[in-house]
């Protein structure tokens, strides 16, 4: 198992200082490797059905790309004032290249990611209309073009070196697996070695599979990921408070953090007790894409910021409060995170 906390001494900021709080997270270094896509949003406006199906027409206004998968919480990272560096794979195609190029204009360090020339780059494609009546506009339909085969041969063995090289340089190794094959048993003990022998501190969103990341400093899951984890049912917190007690010791775990949608989340640390903490913002749910991964983002930058889980989650549970406020994958600003906390 783990440290509950990075290697290094400090004085955190005072825990009821919220501009103080969110200014440490900056210049925290965080590696960042997972499955990488890239989010494609048509937007439109619809004013009746088609005559050939019950579908409403859509006429194309507008077309966005922003980054998806793991390549999300690097961009969070840049965004609050972080170092990130970003590993992965994507294809040499144009997903592939508007993703890498998006990136680099935003910041993050993409020399951790490998071009498969014999994949394409998973693009996930939301087709979104206005009406005059909808104040936000309403998602129809989403298309994924995926390639999950997992890494093999060469491929495998260059993401690997780069790895190796990688770990010993940053603060914090972030793991975002959505199953889109990079993360192969060979990939996590490689990464798992390297981070235990160079005293970088490890958290990971799994997207469930959690004994796969067992003994990572922080573990993150969500109510069905645990549910399915333990085989039973979570509703209230003496549900949580049991869950944690188990999943705690199962999974080497120094830390573990459930989130519970509109309840908020639930967290332990290894020795320490349960807490609950309800959503910041229950009322203005607009868009829940891209909050686990603002979650896992901010909570790596505060604990390699050597903040309390306590303080940690309670930053993450605001920055979620602002992502699901808007459309898509957006990054939230310090400016945004301050304001969210002295609300």
């Amino acid at each position: 198992m783990q440290s509950s906390q990075p290697a290094g001494r400090m004085t955190p900021p005072p825990a009821n200082d919220p501009s103080a709080l969110v200014a440490s997270l900056a210049g925290r270094r965080v590696l960042v490797l997972g499955d990488l896509f890239l989010d494609e949003y048509l937007e439109g406006r619809t004013e009746r059905l088609s005559r050939e199906a019950p579908v409403p027409v859509v006429e194309l206004t507008r077309r966005t790309t922003v980054p998806g998968g793991a390549a999300n919480p690097a961009h969070q990272v840049v965004a609050l004032g972080g170092q990130a560096v970003l590993a992965g794979l994507v294809g040499d195609d144009e997903a592939g290249h508007t993703l890498v190029g998006q990136l680099q204009e935003s910041g993050v360090d993409t020399s951790g990611v490998v071009i498969d020339r014999a994949r394409s780059t998973t693009l996930k494609t939301r087709l979104v209309a206005f009406r005059d009546a909808l104040r936000f506009p309403q998602h129809l339909a989403r298309v994924d073009r995926l390639d999950r085969t997992p890494l093999e041969g060469e491929t495998l063995a260059r993401l690997l070196d780069r790895l190796v090289v990688l770990v010993p340089t940053v603060d914090v190794l972030v793991v975002s697996d959505y199953r889109g094959g990079v993360l192969l048993p060979e990939i996590v003990e490689a990464i798992t070695a390297e981070a235990r022998s160079s005293g970088v501190w490890t958290a990971v969103d799994s997207q469930g599979n959690l004994a796969k990341y067992a003994g990572f400093g922080l573990i993150k899951c969500n109510r069905a990921e645990a549910e399915s984890e333990l085989g039973l049912p979570l509703a209230g917190d003496a549900d949580y408070e049991r869950a944690l007690a188990r999943l705690l010791p199962r999974l080497h775990a120094g830390m573990l953090v459930i989130t519970r949608g509109p309840e908020g989340m639930s967290l332990q640390a290894q020795g320490g007790h349960a807490e609950h903490l309800p959503a910041a913002n229950r009322s203005e749910v607009y868009d829940v894409t891209g909050a686990g991964d603002t979650v896992i983002a901010v909570l790596a930058m505060a604990f390699a910021a050597h903040l309390s889980l306590h303080t940690a989650a309670h930053l993450a549970n605001a920055a979620a409060g602002v992502v699901v406020r808007r459309l898509g994958n957006v990054a939230v600003t310090p400016q945004e995170l301050v304001a969210e906390l002295t609300r």
